[in-house]
């Protein structure tokens, strides 16, 4: 009987999945991380123009715009698990652009870290996380992950 039961379940998981309130709310997900990679890229470029220009450009600069790039890899596979119906994944990416906005503006109001533009930039990245967060958060994908 477990056995018929949890089959049952995954399969009202896969039904809810299939909703078109579902898969918007997944597919708003996924833009929101798209553009969060763009502007991340886009941050990254301007780095190095600066730099081939001859201005003044830090190595934290270079390092926090590429490992910020690189992220969006790995949140972005996880919004696709989250389109499959991984629970775990949905937990972990609603964890990840809640906390990864708030890490990303609070280090770039450390004084003296880095110049205003390349903090403004970084906080515009910040906003498309949020952006996936509370598409997330709401109700669509709520109901298909109710434990998360």
């Amino acid at each position: 009987m477990g056995k018929n039961t949890k089959t049952t379940e995954i399969r009202v998981e896969e039904a809810q999945l299939g909703t078109p309130q579902v898969q918007e709310a997944v597919d708003t997900v996924k833009k929101g991380i798209v553009l969060y990679g763009t502007v991340s890229a886009i941050v990254l470029a301007t780095v190095a123009v600066m730099a081939i220009s001859g201005h003044s450009v830090s190595s934290f600069m270079w390092v926090r715009s590429a490992i910020l790039l690189a992220v969006t890899a790995l949140i972005h596979r996880m919004a696709v698990d989250v389109s499959k119906g991984s629970g775990r994944a949905y937990e972990r990416l609603s964890t990840l652009t809640i906390i990864l906005p708030i890490a990303i503006v609070a280090v770039d109001l450390i004084p003296g870290l880095c110049p205003a533009w390349f903090a403004v930039m970084q906080g515009v990245s910040a906003l498309a996380l949020v952006y996936a967060a509370v598409t997330l958060k709401g109700a669509a994908l709520r109901s298909v992950f109710p434990k998360a």
